[in-house]
């Protein structure tokens, strides 16, 4: 479980002080997908680099488990998937996936199984300048999965890709966060995308952010893109978004 307490973020400069964050107090349960939406700059990746040990806070706490951030990082729990894949060019799929265990030597997960679990077989020794954006994704994401993680931290990872191929990734994420047991927590810009995927839309205000909602999404799983169609789900988005405005 992931515990905030009161955070709040302060970046300081010559100039100005600018407060990022505001008293944010927020449980994640183990295994949730939670979802933070919000306006542009209101601080949702710096709320998810403090829970990842990547940011101080100013004030307030965080537990993981019952772990500072720090120690969850030192031992593993988190892994992050940011907008851009951040692939080395001259290295394969297999090799990209598995660069992390070049460094600390104890993954949990084999890189050819995760490559598997992507649905990159067969792509095992191509260059990122032979795949498509989503293709792209999929490797950072099993490079993210090779620790075998508690909580996969992502931000707008699928932001830069066409709709068919986001929906199409929206679907292959539910289903690895189904098959391993993973805590998610998810920034996206997209009110759709956050309530297709998550059990829970958090909805940040702006600058000097706080929680303005905190959204339990009503419908069962396994979910499909018909869902989308439904005024159901068209009235959670527009209760969204006029929470957003």
């Amino acid at each position: 479980m992931i515990e905030l307490n009161n955070i709040s973020k302060i970046f300081n400069s010559s100039k100005s002080k600018i407060k990022a964050l505001k008293d944010i107090s927020l449980i994640v349960k183990d295994g949730e997908f939670v979802s933070l939406i919000g306006p542009s700059g209101c601080g949702k990746t710096t709320l998810l680099k403090i829970i990842g040990s990547l940011e101080e806070p100013s004030n307030g706490t965080i537990s993981v488990n019952g772990l500072s951030p720090f120690e969850a990082r030192v031992k593993q729990m988190f892994s992050f998937v940011f907008q851009n894949p951040v692939l080395l060019l001259w290295r394969t799929v297999l090799e990209n996936v598995s660069l992390p265990l070049e460094i600390v030597k104890n993954g949990t997960r084999k890189p050819g199984d995760l490559i598997e679990l992507v649905n990159l077989n067969g792509f095992e020794n191509k260059y990122p300048n032979e795949l498509s954006g989503g293709m792209k994704q999929r490797v950072a994401l099993a490079r993210a999965l090779t620790f075998d993680p508690k909580v996969l931290l992502m931000d707008e990872p699928f932001g830069a890709l066409d709709e068919f191929t986001r929906n199409e990734l929206n679907d292959q994420l539910l289903k690895i966060w189904k098959s391993i047991n993973v805590t998610v927590l998810f920034v996206t810009h997209s009110i759709s995308e956050a309530v297709y995927l998550s059990d829970r839309v958090i909805v940040l205000s702006k600058r000097p952010s706080k929680v303005e909602e905190d959204l339990i999404i009503p419908f069962e799983r396994p979910r499909s893109h018909d869902l989308k169609e439904t005024n159901e789900f068209q009235d959670i988005v527009k209760c969204l978004r006029e929470k957003l405005e």
